[in-house]
């Protein structure tokens, strides 16, 4: 296989955009909206990028894009600073670390394993916070926002068909 046909990613459209959509989303849902009485979830976006991410290719911008996001996430929603920061890269570094495993799977699989991702970073953040306050959170509310969460999975498969060839180095 050439080089030559490589194309390198943007950093602005790979990284920036997808970046401050789940951001900005993430301040969407957080707008305090009712209908019938119910709220509707808070799902993790940044969780979708985080995983395009790691499979996507390597990249050593992409850790300090998912760190930002956690350290953006805690304080948006005033929990400890580094709580989501942590439990997201927990879920980036798995999904970096079986990425040979996932590249070239179904998109059915690939749901799975973003489901995978969801449960580790929910799982890292539902540990670390009852580590820190000493007392647990509703499973029933982590649970709403794990599927709120799962259900993502056709954002981060978009990023991942908009940008997985962009480099042929890393296959």
């Amino acid at each position: 296989m050439s080089l030559a046909g490589a194309r390198p990613l943007n950093p602005v459209l790979w990284l920036g955009l997808p970046m401050v959509q789940a951001l900005a989303l993430t301040m969407l849902f957080a707008i305090p909206f009712r209908v019938f009485g119910l709220q509707p979830p808070e799902p993790i976006f940044a969780l979708a990028p985080a995983f395009a991410w790691a499979v996507i290719r390597p990249s050593i911008l992409a850790p300090f894009g998912v760190l930002a996001m956690g350290l953006f996430l805690d304080l948006f929603w005033g929990g400890p600073v580094g709580l989501w920061a942590l439990s997201l890269l927990t879920g980036y570094g798995a999904v970096l670390a079986g990425r040979t495993l996932i590249v070239g799977q179904s998109r059915l699989m690939m749901w799975v394993w973003f489901g995978a991702c969801c449960a580790l970073s929910q799982l890292a953040a539902y540990l670390f916070t009852m580590a820190d306050s000493g007392g647990t959170a509703s499973l029933v509310a982590v649970g709403w926002q794990f599927l709120a969460t799962v259900i993502l999975f056709p954002f981060a498969d978009h990023l991942i068909d908009r940008f997985e060839d962009a480099d042929v180095r890393f296959r």
